[in-house]
C-alpha cells in the first residue's frame, strides 16, 4: 500500500470518521485539504441505484453550472458557411466544416466540446471511432447538434456540462475549480445534484442517491449527507 505523504496525512486528518457533511461543509473542507500547486478540478462522484445495463435505467442529461466549471472550454462549430458568422459571434474556437472533418480524419481532436447542425451529422457518421471514444461526438439529447448553434456554443462556454452514469452505477462531473469561493462549489454541486434527481428513472427502485462524494485533483473524498437528495 502506498505511504501517504505528510500533506495527504494532514488533509485526511481534517476529515472527520464517519461523518457526511453538507454540501456547504464540504465545498469548504475541499478548499481547506487541497493542497496542489495548480488550480486544482473540484469533482462529484455520485453512486446511483440503477442498472445501466438496462435501457430503462440509464442516466444522462445536461446541467448548466449556475458558476461555470473555471475551464476554458474550447469549442468547434461544425457548420455550413450560412451559419459561421453566429457560431463566431458566440464564441466558438474553431468555426468550419470539410477542413476541420479532413483535420479529424487525420487524428486531430483539439477540443473539448464539437457543436453541429442536424443537417451536418451525415458526415460525422464515418468519423465515430476518433470522435466516439473522446466523448466528442455531438448529440441531440446533450444539446450539441441543433439549428441554434448560437445558443449551444454560449451554453457551452457559460458552463453547460454533459454527464452519463457509467457502468458502475456512478456519474463523475467535474463542477468547478478550488479557486472557486466555497458558495460557488457548492452551488454548482447542488445544481447537479438537483438535476440527478429530477432524472431519477421510473424503473429505479428503493434509494435512488446511494452515496455522494466530493473530491479535488489529488484530494481525499469527501462524503456528503444524501439525505436532502435522497428519494424512495
Amino acid at each position: 500500500m502506498a505511504r501517504l505523504t505528510k500533506k495527504q496525512k494532514e488533509a485526511a486528518s481534517k476529515i472527520e470518521p464517519n461523518k457526511a457533511y453538507s454540501v456547504a461543509e464540504a465545498s469548504a473542507l475541499i478548499k481547506e485539504i487541497t493542497s496542489v500547486k495548480f488550480d486544482a478540478s473540484v469533482d462529484l462522484a455520485v453512486r446511483l441505484n440503477v442498472d445501466p445495463r438496462k435501457a430503462n435505467q440509464m442516466v444522462r442529461g445536461v446541467v448548466t453550472l449556475p458558476h461555470g466549471t473555471g475551464k476554458d472550454v474550447k469549442v468547434l462549430a461544425l457548420v455550413t458557411p450560412d451559419k459561421e458568422a453566429e457560431a463566431k459571434e458566440a464564441g466558438a474556437d474553431y468555426v468550419g466544416l470539410d477542413e476541420y472533418l479532413d483535420k479529424i480524419k487525420g487524428g486531430w481532436t483539439d477540443v473539448d466540446v464539437i457543436v453541429t447542425m442536424p443537417s451536418v451529422m451525415g458526415k460525422l457518421g464515418p468519423l465515430g471511432r476518433v470522435l466516439g471514444p473522446r466523448g466528442l461526438m455531438p448529440n441531440p439529447k446533450t444539446g450539441t447538434v441543433t439549428m441554434d448553434v448560437a445558443k449551444a456554443v454560449s451554453d457551452v462556454k457559460a458552463g453547460k456540462i454533459d454527464f452519463k452514469v457509467d457502468k458502475t452505477g456512478i456519474v463523475h462531473a467535474a463542477i468547478g475549480k478550488a479557486s472557486f469561493d466555497a458558495e460557488k462549489i457548492a452551488g454548482n454541486a447542488r445544481e447537479l445534484l438537483t438535476t440527478l434527481v429530477k432524472l431519477k428513472p421510473q424503473a429505479a427502485k428503493g434509494v435512488y442517491i446511494k452515496s455522494i462524494y466530493m473530491s479535488s485533483t489529488m484530494s481525499p473524498g469527501v462524503e456528503i449527507d444524501t439525505k436532502r437528495f435522497t428519494e424512495q
